[in-house]
Order: structure tokens, then sequence, then C-alpha cells
């Protein structure tokens, strides 16, 4: 192969170039600025036990101390469900995925009143859909508020890539709830910010927490591209450092959830914002917002 010729006069606007390319990449290989605050320290960890219980496919959940093990194969996947249900809260846990073929295959972690509103309810998802090996996984964020049963349902979503493989470690995934706003959180960095801006648009009946790992191979990879393939069985989903504090349903009026920001005040400070922003500018890659087939009526928040 002939080597590459540069000429001389080209070599410092080359190197400068070089340079400013390798400083990009470095920054963002880096990760997010700082956010300056961590909501999960203000949140005590609890065991499994504690807040939670099997929901289906119990023969494919198993609990080793304060870590819990989920699967799916050919026969079934497993759930997961919260002894209460919340009016608001903070909820989160740190979960690390399976690598190699995923696709076709939804681990999730979620707040939800499907069971007690049927065909009518509300919903704030964590999900990370399965991918192939060559491509990272994706993690979508959504907003249901009243779905209908009549497969109109209007999802709100958010779909982002990671600035790291959560197939290596643990991270921490949390969603914080309340009056006026949902936070979504990777690592206490807020990555997606939903304000309540009427209440036709924000969900507002009490929830409960879920999590499960599932096939939803009609969608949940390039819009159905790819589907789980069960030579690849047991897919697997680890969760642990559950934090659940939440005004439930049933509690005192004067229950206040968890503060989001340093402040207090229950919006993000400017610092958080910053690093909220530097995820949507790099790793965003899907806002329904944006979305030009959207049915815009159905969406009056955007």
């Amino acid at each position: 192969m002939p080597s590459v010729f540069c000429p001389p006069f080209m070599a410092p606007i080359f190197s400068l170039f070089l340079a400013l390319f390798l400083i990009v990449s470095s920054s963002n290989a880096q990760g997010p600025p700082s956010p300056g605050f961590s909501p999960s320290s203000r949140v005590s960890t609890v065991t499994f036990d504690q807040a939670f219980r099997n929901l289906w496919g119990p023969q494919h959940q198993k609990l080793d101390q304060s870590s819990l093990t989920i699967w799916l194969d050919k026969s079934s996947g497993s759930g997961f469900k919260s002894l209460r249900s919340y009016q608001s809260g903070y909820f989160g846990a740190a979960v690390k995925l399976q690598p190699g073929y995923t696709a076709g295959v939804i681990t999730s972690f979620y707040l939800s009143n499907n069971e007690e509103h049927p065909g009518n309810h509300d919903e704030i998802d964590i999900e990370f859909l399965g991918t192939t090996p060559d491509k990272p996984y994706t993690l979508q964020t959504n907003v249901y508020i009243r779905g209908s049963g009549d497969r109109n349902i209007i999802g709100r979503e958010m779909k982002f890539h990671l600035w790291f493989d959560p197939t290596k470690d643990y991270h921490n995934y949390a969603i914080l709830w309340n009056p006026s706003e949902i936070i979504f959180f990777v690592d206490d960095v807020p990555i997606r910010r939903y304000p309540r801006k009427s209440d036709a648009t924000f969900p507002m009946r009490p929830m409960w927490v879920y999590g499960s790992i599932w096939d939803a191979s009609s969608w949940a990879t390039e819009n159905g591209r790819y589907k789980a393939d069960y030579n690849f069985q047991p897919f697997v989903g680890r969760y642990t450092n559950f934090r659940v504090s939440g005004c439930t349903a049933n509690g005192a009026a004067t229950c206040r959830p968890p503060s989001t920001s340093p402040s207090g005040s229950g919006s993000l400070s400017r610092q958080q914002v910053s690093a909220m922003n530097w995820v949507q500018r790099n790793y965003l890659v899907y806002d329904y917002c944006h979305d030009p087939k959207r049915d815009r009526t159905q969406i009056p928040e955007c």
C-alpha cells in the first residue's frame, strides 16, 4: 500500500487537527462534566426483600445477599414489583447488562400503575434495548400518561447511547418523580428532565416500582429488525444497590420526596443542567419532540 504523502507546509496544520481530534476524543471518553451533586447519596440503599417481591417468573430469579439476578430463556422471563405504591420519590438501582447478542431483549426498571388501571395507566420507564454485538446498547426513557388500551398508547421516548460500556460493571440508574417534574439519572448525571406543563401531560396517580427482563422482539432492536435469538440464552440482568425513598400513596400529606439539587429547591442547578446538556449533545439518539412523524396534537408539551 503506498504511503500517504504530507507536504511540509501541511504538517503543522495536520498536527493541529490531530491534537484537536485527540482532545475532543479524550474529553468524550472521560464522560460528562461533574453535575456537582449526587442525589443518590441522600438515599440509603435497601435490600431487595425490604422493598420488592417477585412478580412473575420466580424460577428465573435468584437473590444472592444484596444482588438480584433475573434472566430470560425460551420458557420465560422474570419480573419484580415494589411492596408499596408511591405518589412521588427517588427510585434507583445499579444494573449490569449482558454482553454479546441481546437483540429483542428488554431489561427494565420503571414505575407503573398498569395493574391498577389496565388500559388507562401511567408509566415512567428506564429500558435497556438489547442489541447486536457490533452496536451499543440503547437506553430508552419514556413517559406515559393515561395510556389507552387500543394500541394507540402515546409514548414520550428519548433514547440515549451511554458514555461507558454498561456490560462491564454496575452503573446507577434512577428516576426522580415529584409533583413538578421527572428527572432521569445515570450515575447521578441528569440525562433528561420532563417538566409538568399541564395536568394532562404529567403522571399524577400512585405507581409501583418494577423491574423485568422480557422478549420484545417485535420492536426493541431497530424497530424489530433483529429478534431475540435463543441460541444465546439465557439473557441475564443483574441488579443491586436498590434505592427507594418516596411518599407512599397513603402517606402523610406533609411528605416531600428527596431533592434533585443541592439547593433543595427541587430544580436542577446550573452545573447539573450543564452536565445534562453535554449528555444530550453527545449521546441523545432520539427525541420524540423532534420526530416529524409524530402527531403534534398528541404531544402538546413539545
